[in-house]
């Protein structure tokens, strides 16, 4: 017997989630505040939609409610659907119900998307079909269907997604970084760290947890896991887990000892990157790739589109796609990537969270700055504050980009990393991304 199911928000996740519902009988209620137009195929399959205004909860009476990410829990139908015993899940709960395939999932702040994209390459080794998915792009309620028991998962996971879980379960958690991100959805970092911590609340003691060692809050999440927990470390020899000694990146895992590869034979570069592959060691091991197969993937990993992304040269001016730089960490880390000079572009729709340390990086390590965006006066102000007063200011985003290549001289890179989301101007850092490509390319 179908349910009756209110699936809110129509984005990626929630069209996808509709239409998995509708396709195994149930009666599906879409709504959005804004109207989505390319809905026939889920109307020719019995849903109904409300566009532009909340839903009645009390009218609709659903047995369960699917939330997409980027609906906050705060709106009303929730709080009354919460009040009254209605289940409130997400799309990646709903995926791991119905899914046949065990699941691995990664989680962090930074370095997500190119730590999930190289552990799929990684996990291919193991000579199983290898679905990567979740927060990375790929809904993954649209392809559980075509997996069965023998298959794995990799899910990128964020924490919007993680705060509407209720079994998920990966037997394989890895928490990369935690620095502060989406403040203005968990308040503080206290209700940003409840909600990643939620990836591995479910695990058992034949399930693993992967952690950041060198990152002082996830190293003391040991003590509130169930499943054993694995170490990985820059700055420390460990005992167990995967560390770095001389250059060289070590595993050390059920009573062996071996080198893996030299840290500057990793293709994707910066020391960012290396936290990243390194917990994507421990993950690949721990699922029967052997060192040497772990090696050869890491030697030849390229990384990810709009992630450090080299688009061009020209005039002897590098010009790097980094618009998954969502917020100040990540640009951080970008800017510490290179020994050449900078001509950053900075700006766009902030999270909730303070410049200054970016600022004070930027005084020290970047040539000029372009800024733009809804941001833009917040991060004047930070760069003023840290006295650096090398920026431009422009409207729009092709003016930030033209500006930005004005500015470079032979041997500067021009870096799009904006330490603010998109969605002032854009749908997605996917779509902001391809534009400076675009941009870039007809210079």
């Amino acid at each position: 017997m179908g349910k009756k199911v209110l699936v809110i928000g129509a984005a990626r996740s929630g069209l996808a989630g509709a239409e998995f519902l509708a396709k195994q009988g149930n009666q599906v209620v879409l709504t959005d505040m804004k109207q989505v137009e390319q809905v026939d195929n889920l109307a020719a399959l019995g849903v109904s939609f409300i566009w532009g205004e909340q839903p009645d909860v009390a009218a609709i009476q659903p047995d369960y409610i699917v939330m997409s990410p980027g609906v906050p829990l705060t709106i009303a139908p929730v709080k009354y659907a919460q009040a009254h015993g209605i289940p409130v899940i997400g799309e990646l709960e709903l995926a791991y119900r119905h899914c046949k395939a065990p699941f691995v999932a990664i989680t962090g702040t930074n370095g997500k998307t190119t730590t999930t994209t190289l552990i799929g390459e990684l996990l291919k080794k193991t000579g199983k079909q290898v679905f990567v998915g979740g927060n990375i792009g790929v809904p993954l309620i649209s392809y559980v269907n075509q997996l069965d028991a023998d298959d794995i998962v990799v899910a990128e996971v964020s924490s919007f997604q993680l705060e509407t879980i209720e079994t998920f379960c990966p037997h394989l958690a890895l928490m990369i970084n935690l620095t502060p991100d989406h403040l203005d959805r968990h308040g503080d970092m206290a209700g940003y760290l409840a909600a990643k911590a939620r990836i591995f609340e479910n695990q058992k003691e034949s399930d693993y947890l992967v952690l950041n060692y060198d990152d002082v809050t996830l190293r003391e999440l040991r003590s509130q896991s169930n499943g054993k927990v694995i170490f990985f470390s820059q700055q420390h020899k460990l005992e167990e887990g995967v560390y770095l000694d001389d250059n060289q990146v070590m595993l050390a895992l059920n009573g062996q000892t071996v080198a893996i590869c030299k840290a500057d034979e990793i293709a994707i570069k910066g020391k960012h990157n290396l936290e990243n592959a390194m917990g994507a060691i421990a993950f690949a091991y721990l699922s029967g790739v052997t060192p040497e197969d772990i090696r050869d993937v890491l030697m030849t990993f390229q990384g990810v589109e709009h992630r450090l992304e080299p688009v061009r040269t020209l005039n002897d001016v590098l010009y790097i796609n980094d618009s998954k730089g969502t917020n100040p960490d990540s640009t951080i880390k970008a800017i510490e990537a290179y020994d050449r000079p900078i001509v950053i572009i900075l700006g766009g729709k902030n999270k909730g969270i303070a410049f200054t340390n970016l600022a004070q990086l930027v005084k020290q390590r970047v040539k000029k700055a372009v800024v733009l965006g809804q941001a833009k006066a917040d991060i004047v102000s930070a760069l003023q504050e840290a006295g650096f007063s090398d920026y431009v200011v422009t409207d729009t985003f092709e003016d930030a980009v033209k500006t930005a290549a004005g500015l470079a001289e032979p041997g500067d890179i021009v870096l799009l990393s904006p330490a603010c989301t998109s969605w002032d101007m854009f749908s997605s850092y996917e779509e902001r991304g391809q534009l400076f490509k675009e941009i870039v390319s007809a210079l």
